[in-house]
């Protein structure tokens, strides 16, 4: 009769000790050290310029990941349509956006006036083109004042958006190549047109591929919108922490409430995360449950 014996882990109780009495430290730190100031901390969070900013901080988060989403499908289908211009078109921005930090990008869209003073909506060359037909005027519909309609707020959701178009572009592209090709050449033999097969059965199948990583963009977005604050954005959560840090001559206790705001949203941001992958993964769950009770 053989006994087994269990093996011993040693380093494993170890490493547990050295945790419990790291952690234990870091409790006592947070309860002890006068810099926390914990009941100005809690006062600041909770007053209504830093709620405006959180609202602000929710609404640049949304509306950056809708215009990123959507243009992240528009420029994946453009790279794996086969035509030359379209690819190429859809290559550059990708690397271009992807290759530029988003402070950057928010700081250069703050600064866009310097380059247009006014957006021109219209035929181009007006001024080339039209004398030659013996035509006076412009042909110009309208003019946009950047320095009036470009608000910092604009300004900073259009560089949030238009970088995380690239980033998802290229995670609906690896959705899309993950389906397998003999579904869509199927059901364009049965007369399916090119955008109802992607409509219908290529990103719906897709979309267990890109939820995950979205997900995880929508928090790094949620944390990206900080950056806005250099534009700058002044209703924006990081902003206004700062400002009454600087007010008040006591800025960590500030940028403690700001962590504690930032870590409130991204939890509750993942929690949603994981209710929306088990809906997305409900059907693979299922075939695996089947497949134990086969086995069995």
């Amino acid at each position: 009769m053989i006994r087994a014996v269990p093996v011993r882990h040693p380093g494993r109780w170890v490493a547990a000790a050295v945790l419990m009495v790291l952690a234990a430290m870091f409790v006592h730190m947070l309860l002890t050290n006068d810099a926390f100031d914990w009941a100005f901390t809690f006062e600041a969070m909770f007053t209504r310029p830093v709620l405006i900013g959180v609202r602000t901080t929710l609404l640049l988060t949304v509306l950056a990941m809708l215009i990123g989403i959507t243009l992240g499908v528009v420029i994946a289908v453009m790279r794996l349509s086969g035509n030359p211009v379209l690819v190429t078109v859809a290559w550059l921005y990708t690397w271009f956006f992807r290759a530029v930090p988003r402070l950057v990008l928010a700081v250069l869209f703050g600064n866009i006036a310097i380059l247009y003073s006014t957006i021109h909506v219209g035929l181009p060359f007006d001024f080339y083109w039209m004398p030659l037909l013996g035509l006076e005027g412009e042909a110009r519909l309208f003019g946009i004042d950047t320095r009036t309609y470009l608000s910092g707020f604009t300004a900073g959701l259009l560089a949030l958006a238009l970088s995380e178009g690239a980033y998802m572009a290229e995670i609906v592209r690896a959705g899309l190549l993950s389906v397998d090709k003999g579904q869509g050449e199927a059901a364009q033999a049965l007369g399916m047109r090119r955008t109802t097969v992607l409509r219908r059965i290529t990103l719906p199948q897709a979309l267990r591929v890109i939820v995950p990583p979205s997900g995880n963009e929508t928090v790094a977005m949620l944390k990206d919108t900080a950056l806005v604050a250099y534009v700058p954005v002044t209703t924006e959560l990081f902003f206004q922490l700062q400002a009454i840090g600087a007010r008040t001559f006591n800025v960590f206790p500030t940028l403690v409430a700001a962590c504690i705001w930032y870590l409130a949203i991204t939890s509750v941001f993942m929690i949603g995360q994981y209710f929306l992958e088990r809906a997305f993964t409900k059907g693979d769950r299922q075939a695996e449950a089947a497949l134990k009770v086969m086995q069995r």
